[in-house]
């Protein structure tokens, strides 16, 4: 049960061999709904769309913030009982999946039924998911650099959460090194022979 201003990685995955995203304007369209339905109970610092998954980590709004977007629930624990953090990321994916069956007709949801999400304990673990997060079209070979991928948060994550990159990193010099240092080590892994780009301008 997700709770209130807490952090989670929420990642989720497409059905069978399907993937999420047909074409390009599909990853705009999927940003546009989940802010529709997720913004008034969450913040999403970090997130990547990859063509049939994604991560995102999210911070859940405080109690006060909640009971104002909820005004029919006189108390927080009411709301929580009414499971209403979680059905707003079920509406989330049936919106989008009933969206993208009438224009491509296909039938059924485009996701997993059961969303994962893993609620961010430590400021270690923060850090790793965050890393893990900008770096996972690296760890799928779809980018041999996670700036050259078009959907994720790393483009302007440094200026638009700068206190979170500050408090976890601890400078901006910091949060690029950590990034370099992962990429190395994924490539490694890999096994493969990548020329190691220059991250950012």
């Amino acid at each position: 049960m997700l709770q209130a201003n807490t952090y989670y990685h929420v990642f989720n995955h497409a059905n069978g061999f399907e993937e999420l995203f047909f074409e390009e304007r599909n990853y705009s369209f999927f940003l546009r709904k989940y802010r529709k339905f997720i913004s008034p109970i969450a913040d999403t610092p970090v997130w990547c769309l990859m063509p049939n998954h994604f991560h995102i980590l999210i911070r859940v709004k405080t109690e006060e913030q909640l009971l104002k977007v909820y005004k029919r629930f006189k108390s927080y624990h009411e709301l929580l009982e009414a499971k209403v953090l979680s059905k707003a990321f079920a509406n989330f994916f049936s919106s989008y999946s009933q969206s993208m069956n009438k224009v491509y007709k296909r039938r059924g949801s485009m996701f997993v039924k059961s969303f994962k999400r893993k609620e961010i304990d430590s400021p270690a673990y923060l850090r790793t998911i965050i890393l893990y997060i900008h770096l996972n079209p690296v760890k799928h070979r779809i980018r041999q650099t996670p700036n050259a991928w078009a959907w994720s948060s790393i483009h302007g994550f440094a200026e638009n959460e700068k206190p979170l990159l500050i408090d976890v990193f601890g400078s901006i010099e910091a949060y690029y090194q950590a990034h370099k240092l992962r990429i190395k080590d994924l490539l490694h892994h890999l096994d493969e022979t990548y020329t190691l780009e220059i991250m950012y301008d």
